[in-house]
């Protein structure tokens, strides 16, 4: 069983970390336990060359960072050395239905060649260089038929399927259904991202989700921010087996996911406004903000009301399991009352990390005496309480974060 993070970014895509290279992401995928990771961006020319450079053949279809560029990592109990996948997204706005439709899609391939040839018609239709996750004028229909037709082995993945600007269910530029957006190709959709402000509780209550598997990953703008999200796989290491898992489910053990409501578009509101709402709340209001009369960001809780048609708590057919988490340095952080960034923090940090195991096994599985010993009984108790969900949120809305408390 391995932890696979598929959708991240380079230091090469808008709003991201200088860090987000080979070297630290491999660095950071080895303190979270994360053992098959996306490239991510592989459209841009230059980190495609880094990639070639940087990145050697391992299992069929992966690839491993070359020695010389490893970093340092001290984590405790036996090391993961993370194989690399080809991956990337493109942002996809158009035209359809006298609509525009802005949706983002995660594309995964068997090789740099391929890498090579998609990117090679992909630039025929926009500008590669000026983002890891170009903007194109290309319907996600024809981005699909495109991606098929250069690569059969490739795989298209809609991305966090239910965020309100830039997805295929998308409040304010999506769609319905998936046959609405790929057409006569909708088969050709094997998975769907349930992305960060849902869970797969969530998910299931949307029958016409039946039938496809839920997979998330952490869209990572940093390093630090891996495995937020990730797929728990007992899979061969290899491109096939990986992608067979993800279509079939055959091979795909669960998900881990963020709790839904620290994600930044969970419910209703405006946050220059300081409003944050229920679904029930906004259609009380008629979608109307109180404050400045403008119409409010809808957020995924509401979507997902919109579209469901099985009632909260109605089983899915085929349902996986799946863990909610909350990253490490946060856990902490809310522990100590200091924040995440501050040295106390990142000092018991990186003082479980060397003593007990990497991120996903101290979070999930290693002994609380443990924890304890390393970092103190107040971090103890806070990994104690993540897993067995006794947590408070205020509810992430209009692109913000939600906030944890202990209960």
């Amino acid at each position: 069983m391995f932890y696979a993070d598929l959708h991240i970014h380079s230091r090469y895509s808008r709003a991201t970390s200088r860090d987000c290279d080979l070297p630290h992401l491999d660095f950071w995928a080895r303190k979270k336990g994360i053992a098959l990771l996306g490239t991510g961006d592989f459209t841009h020319p230059a980190w495609r060359q880094e990639l070639r450079e940087q990145l050697v053949p391992a299992e069929e279809g992966l690839y491993r960072l070359r020695p010389e560029f490893r970093l340092p990592c001290q984590v405790a109990g036996e090391p993961v050395e993370p194989r690399f996948l080809v991956t990337g997204e493109i942002s996809s706005i158009y035209k359809q239905d006298g609509k525009t439709r802005k949706v983002h899609n995660v594309i995964l391939l068997p090789s740099l060649e391929a890498a090579d040839k998609l990117a090679g018609k992909l630039e025929l239709v926009g500008n590669l260089q000026a983002d890891g996750r170009p903007i194109l004028g290309i319907s996600s229909r024809d981005l699909l038929e495109l991606a098929l037709d250069v690569c059969p082995q490739a795989m298209l993945i809609p991305a966090h399927i239910w965020t309100p600007h830039f997805s295929v269910f998308g409040a304010f530029s999506g769609f319905d259904s998936l046959e609405e957006c790929f057409g006569e190709l909708a088969s050709y959709i094997h998975a769907v991202e349930t992305g960060l402000s849902s869970d797969p509780a969530m998910n299931g209550r949307v029958s016409r989700l039946d039938g496809l598997q839920l997979v998330s990953h952490s869209d990572a703008h940093s390093p630090q921010k891996l495995g937020r999200e990730a797929n728990v796989l007992e899979a061969e290491f290899s491109y096939p087996a990986v992608k067979d898992a993800l279509e079939t489910g055959r091979g795909l053990w669960g998900t881990v996911e963020f709790f839904p409501e620290e994600g930044k578009y969970h419910l209703d509101g405006h946050r220059n406004c300081g409003v944050c709402l229920t679904p029930q709340e906004t259609a009380k209001l008629g979608g109307v903000c109180p404050v400045c009369g403008k119409r409010l960001t809808i957020g995924v809780a509401h979507r997902v009301e919109a579209l469901a048609d099985r009632a909260e708590g109605e089983a899915r057919p085929g349902v996986r399991p799946y863990v909610s988490l909350v990253l490490l340095s946060q856990v902490i952080a809310a522990c100590v009352g200091r924040g995440e960034q501050t040295k106390t923090v990142q000092g018991l940090y990186e003082r479980l990390l060397s003593q007990v195991g990497p991120e996903f096994f101290l979070l999930r599985q290693a002994e609380i005496s443990s924890i304890a010993e390393a970092a103190g009984e107040t971090v103890a108790q806070g990994v104690r309480c993540l897993r067995e969900g006794k947590l408070l949120w205020q509810p992430g809305f209009d692109g913000e974060y939600g906030k944890l408390r202990f209960l």
